[in-house]
């Protein structure tokens, strides 16, 4: 497949959203609103289908961030103390404010379109913990993505959404971004979208790190397997600051399948114990008391109850059970009426397994091939390998400005969301700092984003414009690795073993194992010291060089093999962030062994940034602004 045989599309617009997301929608409902009034294009490109697309796209059971402000039960200024103790004390506390005093509204919105919401006998939500609110959510993402389609489908020929298209590099006019380039993945069209303002809101990152799963199980995990970090790859080249890059975040889940362990924690009570029935949570106590004063603080920091599950682990005294048994048990003992409590077992099951059929279906399928009743036998749980995910208990992502009345210092330049490039905005998964949004959050973070990028628009009317005579440079580039497949493709009698090119599957093999051993992955229980990283670095400086080389046979291959650049991209930012922050802030995420505490200096934002005129990094501290 010759890189001539393809057309070249340009599309100009004012606005361009990349993404499919729960951002994604959030940022096209609302920007066709504002566009409206001021008679302006807003354009969508989506990877996939936006009907399933992100990390939404199997379904959830609850929503995760609804603060109920209405009630009074919660402010905002809990949540953000929330959050900031969950991630040890490093958080925006400003953006984090921005998304809770607006989420309220998205979810009141997503019923009104159709979500069911579970509800008691009074009418109220049904609460799962303090910011979750139970849904019946396996067409959650369907529901939304209509929403979003019709928004963009009342601005007539100014709304447009494209889909199975790869975006693979911003498009810069000096130090403003100005449009983006990518490809079909279904027909022989290379894109170019220019654009007054961009919003990336293209997901995190999963298969950076070797996943558990292999053999028979390999692409299984936790986040969406075609997350590949081209969040974070477009902002780092477009010159963009980064932020907690060091900041992956490991999940506990039922073993295998990657089920989610939140319904069983916070709405069915149950416990997680090692295999001598011990709860670790009460026999380690002590060992939180070293990570004070988050490590005392409640509920206990995410990586802090990961880290005391793998000191059981490392000891010997594992499999670590999810006592979904004797949850279940405790709740029908305190019935003493027989028939009512036949009943609330009867519904007790029917939810335990709800809570998988809505989100995690593989789950289901585990449990029913080996015979697990939940209300009968408990269910191993352990640590999946790490994930780029700023949305749930992670951070990492761009810089962003927050918004005039609540950003300090130098936290506001201009425009709510904006990266530390003109023009360039980031929601979702994509802006750092900002943790616990979940889905409900990046939704209505993707609405702040929107309406902000279309100010700017407004202030900025003049059209774009960009050298076209490197058009067909970028061209080539991208579409280099079907040249190269078809240059060297008969050299050898296996397409996986030729000394001319290196196939994408076999190059994401590679950078697996260089993150697994020395950045700290499950196999090692993710430790990690200044030795290993640095030698780290070292191979992914070879894997730039054979990315070179990288060869598809067909546009399916092509997008792997750009994924995979994506995935490099962002596995050598955490490596050197992790390796800029000398000290262990978040045992459970990662363990450095040669700096295994937690220091008072280091409470601090660790940024980066790559410089794309020298190709050098740079790496700073940033103050936090207390909230």
């Amino acid at each position: 497949m010759n890189p001539g045989q393809f057309e070249t599309i340009i599309i100009e617009t004012d606005l361009l959203i990349l993404g499919g997301g729960m951002a994604a929608c959030g940022a096209a409902f609302e920007a066709a609103h504002w566009a409206k009034q001021h008679n302006l294009k807003v354009t969508v490109v989506d990877k996939a289908a936006m009907e399933r697309s992100g990390a939404v796209a199997m379904g959830l059971s609850a929503i995760n961030l609804y603060l109920g402000l209405k009630n009074g039960k919660n402010t905002i200024e809990d949540y953000v103390k929330y959050v900031k103790n969950d991630l040890m004390g490093i958080t925006r506390g400003d953006l984090v404010a921005n998304i809770a005093r607006h989420v309220d509204s998205s979810v009141h919105l997503f019923e009104k379109w159709g979500l069911p919401i579970w509800k008691d006998e009074e009418g109220n939500y049904v609460n799962e913990g303090r910011w979750q609110i139970m849904i019946h959510g396996e067409s959650y993402k369907n529901i939304v993505s209509e929403a979003a389609k019709n928004a963009l489908k009342e601005l007539g020929d100014n709304g447009k959404y494209y889909e199975r298209i790869f975006i693979t590099e911003p498009i810069m006019d000096g130090d403003r971004c100005v449009g983006a380039a990518g490809f079909s993945v279904r027909e022989n069209k290379f894109y170019i979208f220019k654009a007054k303002a961009v919003l990336d809101v293209m997901g995190g990152a999963v298969h950076i790190f070797r996943p558990r799963s292999v053999g028979e199980g390999l692409g299984r995990s936790w986040y969406p397997p075609f997350n590949s970090g081209a969040s974070a790859y477009f902002t780092l080249k477009a010159g963009a600051e980064m932020t907690c890059q060091e900041v992956r975040f490991v999940p506990v889940r039922f073993k295998d399948s990657y089920g989610p362990v939140g319904a069983w924690f916070l709405l069915f009570k149950a416990k997680a114990t090692n295999a001598k029935g011990e709860d670790y949570m009460v026999t380690r106590a002590a060992e939180l008391e070293k990570w004070a004063p988050y490590g005392t603080a409640k509920p206990t920091p995410a990586n802090l109850r990961n880290y005391l599950m793998m000191q059981e682990v490392e000891e010997g005294n594992g499999p670590i059970y999810m006592r979904t048994d004797e949850a279940i048990k405790e709740v029908v003992a305190n019935i003493p009426d027989e028939k009512q409590a036949k009943r609330k077992l009867k519904e007790l099951e029917s939810e335990a397994w709800e809570d998988f059929l809505d989100m995690t279906i593989s789950q289901a399928l585990n449990w029913a091939a080996h015979n697990i009743m939940p209300e009968e036998t408990p269910s191993e749980i352990a640590a999946c390998e790490p994930y780029f995910i700023s949305s749930h208990s992670g951070a990492s992502g761009a810089w962003i400005s927050g918004p005039e009345d609540l950003a300090k210092g130098d936290k506001f330049w201009g425009y709510a969301n904006m990266s530390t490039v003109k023009g360039l905005f980031a929601a979702g998964d994509a802006s750092g700092a900002s943790s616990h949004k979940f889905s409900s959050g990046s939704f209505t973070e993707g609405r702040i984003a929107a309406k902000s990028a279309l100010a700017f628009c407004v202030d900025f009317p003049d059209p774009v414009s960009f050298d076209e005579t490197k058009i067909e440079v970028l061209k080539n580039r991208i579409l280099q690795p079907l040249l190269t497949f078809e240059t060297h493709k008969e050299f050898a009698n296996d397409v996986d073993v030729n000394p001319n090119f290196i196939k994408p599957k076999m190059f994401m093999f590679r950078l697996q194992k260089i993150m697994d051993e020395y950045a700290g992955g499950a196999s090692v229980g993710f430790k990690t010291s200044k030795a290993l990283l640095e030698k780290g670095l070292e191979f992914l400086q070879y894997m730039k060089e054979d990315s070179e080389k990288l060869a598809a046979s067909d546009l399916n291959e092509l997008m792997r093999c750009w994924e995979n650049v994506h995935r490099m991209w962002q596995a050598e930012s955490h490596i050197r962030t992790i390796l800029f922050r000398e000290e262990t802030r978040w045992p459970g995420y990662y363990f450095r062994t040669d700096y295994p505490e937690m220091k008072d200096e280091w409470e601090c934002f660790a940024n980066c940034k790559w410089n794309p005129e020298t190709g050098e990094w740079e790496m700073k501290r940033r103050e936090i602004e207390e909230f």
